[in-house]
């Protein structure tokens, strides 16, 4: 007898549907397993062995071969545990329910407890889409599941319990969808702890309010770090389809915090400056999802720039041109989204006092060239916003007058953000620093005085068409900022200033 049971499977960020079909036939007991399965896959034998009798079923004596369908896409992981179980108990007899609408995924343990495996809301989304009405996962991956909607995702704790759903003893009840969470602004770093700096913090909002990418330098103390992870209290609030594809990065990589089915903030990852390039863009035999895919919809933090590798550097310039990093390896070729936020500080010297006003620069101006030579050119031409942020002043520090709330910044820089959707609803850009050179050309329109000043900027400073490009989007973003639909002069003038300071420090 030849039994199908239907479950799922992950290629990067893609589910795609499996077919678990379990034969007994005569012949010396054997258990084979076929359809490309990895080591995890195989070793579902044994666990499905104990959980069987474990829970009082008879294991099968006869020739066992399971197929995992299709047989050339390569399987992996431990979710397969829960549907080759119920193939093997459909196959014997001793399992009569009919499961054609249904979908089962879960590790099991050697007592028939459904453990929780990663990835679930991507399968949940590619079960609806398939057409299934029911799937199965381990209960604590429900309400993630039961985000994708319009499927019922059940929870299952251990195989009695399901089972007993099937016999009509004790029916599982489905999971809500997890609801709409709202930011506790409360908890996250606020800018009204920043005294000073109101330049950088202009700066700062612009990026949020556009998406673009920063680069923060000043001297040590500065409070570069300071701003740059208080970013997180102004960003723009998340979209659905946002939330819906963060969590599913987040699942896939197995970073999901269990207490959150659904990622609602978006993500700030800051990662050690002794990363490896594979950590950043991703890797791995199986490829997993980096730095760069984690923070997708979010944020990237590299504090000291310089001290990252060369390569680990380099290996942002294509993720932040494309929005999407492919990693190759020889089981084959994935693709991660990574649309970021690159936002990086660093001292414009090994000792961090070149070019301060009060305190010497003690590094030599061969150590001051080496160490600026680390950040590339290409890489600094992909950031928008080139900060200066000066050492800050003993009055300042002393002030007692309060400084401006994340809650007030938020207000305008979801209000820019509202307007960029608006005005780009339909073609798959969220934010100005995503725009298409056609969306430019549409958008992005400079009254006469406005367009002269870049020209000439564009001649004396000798800037890349890259360089154009960024200073027009940004110039963009100060306007909605300001409200305005059309892209004045000052609105040019102030970006034209954030792409000065490469000028100043890389000669």
């Amino acid at each position: 007898m030849v039994s199908k049971i239907h479950s799922l499977g992950l290629y990067g960020i893609k589910a795609f549907p499996v077919e678990v079909e379990a034969a007994l036939s005569s012949g010396l007991p054997a258990f084979d397993m076929v359809g490309l399965p990895d080591l995890a896959v195989r070793e579902a034998r044994e666990r499905v062995r104990s959980a069987l009798k474990n829970c009082g079923f008879d294991f099968p004596v006869s020739r066992i071969t399971v197929n995992l369908a299709p047989a050339d896409i390569r399987k992996e992981g431990p979710i397969y545990d829960l549907p080759v179980l119920l193939a093997l108990l459909q196959a014997s007899g001793q399992l009569q329910a009919n499961l054609q609408d249904c979908a089962f995924i879960g590790e099991l343990s050697l007592s028939g407890d459904v453990r929780p495996v990663n990835g679930v809301l991507p399968m949940a989304i590619e079960a609806m889409q398939a057409g299934f009405r029911r799937l199965f996962v381990p209960a604590a991956n429900a309400s993630e599941g039961a985000a994708a909607r319009n499927i019922q995702v059940y929870p299952v704790e251990n195989l009695p319990a399901l089972l007993a759903h099937f016999d009509g003893s004790s029916p599982l009840t489905p999971a809500h969808a997890p609801e709409q969470t709202v930011t506790d602004w409360a908890r996250l770093p606020d800018f009204s702890q920043v005294k000073g700096q109101a330049e950088a913090k202009r700066a700062v909002e612009i990026a949020a309010a556009g998406g673009h990418n920063a680069l923060l330098i000043g001297p040590p103390g500065s409070g570069k770090s300071m701003l740059a992870r208080r970013l997180p209290s102004i960003l723009p609030d998340m979209t659905f389809d946002e939330e819906i594809e963060t969590t599913k990065i987040h699942s896939i990589a197995g970073v999901l915090p269990k207490d959150t089915p659904l990622i609602t903030t978006r993500p700030f990852r800051a990662p050690h400056h002794t990363i490896s390039p594979a950590g950043l863009s991703g890797g791995g035999t199986v490829p997993r999802p980096g730095e760069i895919s984690l923070a997708h919809n979010g944020v990237l933090f590299l504090d000291e720039l310089p001290e990252f590798s060369r390569s680990a550097m380099e290996t942002l310039r294509q993720p932040l041109e494309d929005g999407l990093v492919t990693i190759s390896r020889v089981n084959g070729t994935l693709s991660y989204p990574c649309s970021f936020m690159l936002v990086a500080a660093m001292n414009p010297c090994p000792c961090g006092y070149f070019g301060h006003p009060t305190r010497p620069c003690t590094c030599s101006p061969g150590a001051v060239a080496r160490y600026l030579a680390r950040v590339s050119g290409p890489l600094l031409d992909r950031i928008d916003l080139h900060v200066d942020v000066p050492a800050v002043e003993y009055d300042t520090l002393a002030a007692q007058k309060p400084a401006e709330a994340s809650a007030q910044i938020r207000r305008r820089v979801n209000a820019a953000r509202a307007m960029q959707q608006s005005r780009y609803a339909g073609t798959g850009v969220a934010c100005n620093a995503r725009l298409t050179p056609d969306l430019m050309e549409r958008y992005c329109v400079m009254t006469p005085p406005a367009s002269a000043l870049l020209k000439q900027a564009f001649d004396k400073m000798g800037l890349s068409a890259r360089a154009y490009d960024r200073i027009l989007k940004v110039s963009r973003t100060i306007a909605d900022l300001d409200g305005c639909e059309h892209i004045e002069t000052f609105h040019v003038a102030e970006a034209i200033q954030y792409r000065t300071l490469d000028r100043k420090y890389w000669r």
